[in-house]
């Protein structure tokens, strides 16, 4: 890579190398500011300094672990890939197509597809076999480095312009695309009435799961967690209908993990929506009229929790389908029968595609047809700054409530 740059009084806008400041993971919990050199641009290529980003819980993974389930850190990382940025610098083919200008708020989907397989053609690059990830070390090769750095170089065509005023909320645009091509994976018939969706797991992706399906399902949906301050949270801001309080089961015998599963979906099958919610969600209403929740027609499992995913099986109904989001243990005890025999559908959901740009333009609120109002700033519980802060932000990720008994949800570093 070249060596030359941020020489003082370069032109705004230059397209030579720079080098800039780096976060980089060298082992478990051990993060070093290092220098980092960008390439020149390419034609199709722009420069963005980085705005923001958001830890998710790949990251924290990897900071915790030096490695993320079965993938392992093989040199040093910069993690970090919910970004928002601005654009300091454009290739001549980008500069041409006027799409973007230097000084655009933009939000980008950092996976690398080759965009030439059947997969990509197909419009399916997040499952391309040769997809790169910054700041994931899965795959072979060099790792790809992360947006916890000053500045990225990323190619045009993955970059989605979005409003200024909404730049402090732009690390959300990735998980409200991971949550909303979920929803599109699951494809459930929009015209059949009194849907309901079970959703394990509050943290943020299962709440935009949450909301998205309230919204395009008008389904009634109940969420499960075993933290009971996030899934009350969820239900009194909107994202959910219903909430639930799950155990973290004890059992040790594969017949055990499974009763203990039957029991988690049995106590859920036997919920409750109260009048109340019933006349908020315009379902009816009357005076003491309350539905059962019983079998739903699809569960999102988003915690990757092998009892997670059983009881979402007991609990979906016959031609029912559950959604798996949540990277847990790559190896689960599960009872494939009770999936089988009832034609419950088992799907997997990786990430996103052709979702981001639908994303960022709902940034600023669910465009609802079904008079749901979800907010986003309320997700953003911590916000850090500088990129000397981001040790501190870690630490904070793997906190359930921060000193002054506030709930962490989504940890943000500015920069």
């Amino acid at each position: 890579m070249a060596t030359t740059t941020n020489i003082p009084g370069k032109a705004p806008g230059s397209t030579e190398s720079i080098t800039i400041k780096a976060s980089v993971l060298t082992g478990p919990k051990t993060l070093e500011i290092q220098p980092y050199t960008l390439p020149p641009l390419t034609p199709t290529s722009l420069r963005i300094s980085i705005s923001s980003t958001g830890l998710c819980g790949s990251d924290l993974h990897y900071y915790t672990h030096f490695r993320n389930g079965d993938i392992l850190v093989r040199e040093p990382l910069t993690l970090g890939h919910e970004s928002v940025g601005v654009v300091t610098a454009l290739g001549e083919e980008i500069k041409a197509e006027g799409r973007l200008k230097l000084g655009d708020t933009v939000v980008m989907e950092v996976g690398q597809p080759c965009e030439s397989c059947e997969l990509c053609a197909e419009g399916r690059y997040n499952i391309c076999r040769k997809m790169k990830f910054r700041s994931s070390a899965k795959g072979e090769g060099r790792h790809s480095q992360g947006t916890l750095m000053e500045e990225i170089c990323i190619e045009g065509v993955w970059c989605h312009k979005i409003h200024d005023k909404l730049k402090g909320y732009g690390a959300l645009v990735e998980p409200l695309a991971v949550a909303l091509h979920a929803a599109e994976r699951v494809n459930l018939n929009k015209q059949k009435k009194g849907l309901k969706i079970l959703v394990f797991g509050a943290g943020v992706v299962g709440l935009l799961c949450a909301a998205k399906c309230r919204d395009m399902y008008d389904a009634l949906v109940v969420i499960a967690d075993t933290n009971e301050d996030r899934v009350k949270w969820a239900v009194e801001n909107g994202f959910a209908d219903g909430w639930v309080v799950v155990s973290r089961g004890q059992e040790k015998t594969v017949e055990g993990k499974l009763e203990f599963a039957k029991g988690v979906a049995e106590g859920i099958k036997g919920m409750k929506f109260g009048e109340e919610v019933l006349r908020k969600r315009g379902k009816g209403g009357e005076e003491g009229e309350e539905v059962v929740v019983g079998e739903v027609d699809a569960t999102f499992e988003c915690t990757g929790a092998e009892s997670c995913l059983q009881s979402a099986i007991y609990a979906t109904k016959p031609g029912g389908k559950v959604v798996l989001i949540g990277m847990g243990n790559p190896i689960q005890t599960l009872p494939i029968s009770a999936a089988a025999l009832r034609e419950v559908d088992l799907i997997g959901s990786f990430r996103y595609a052709n979702n981001y740009a639908q994303a960022a333009s709902e940034l600023a609120g669910l465009n609802s047809s079904q008079g749901v109002d979800i907010k986003f700033e309320p997700l953003i519980t911590q916000r850090f700054k500088g990129i000397e802060s981001i040790p501190d932000a870690f630490a904070m990720a793997a906190r359930v409530k921060d000193d002054d008994g506030n709930m962490v949800l989504k940890v943000v570093v500015d920069f």
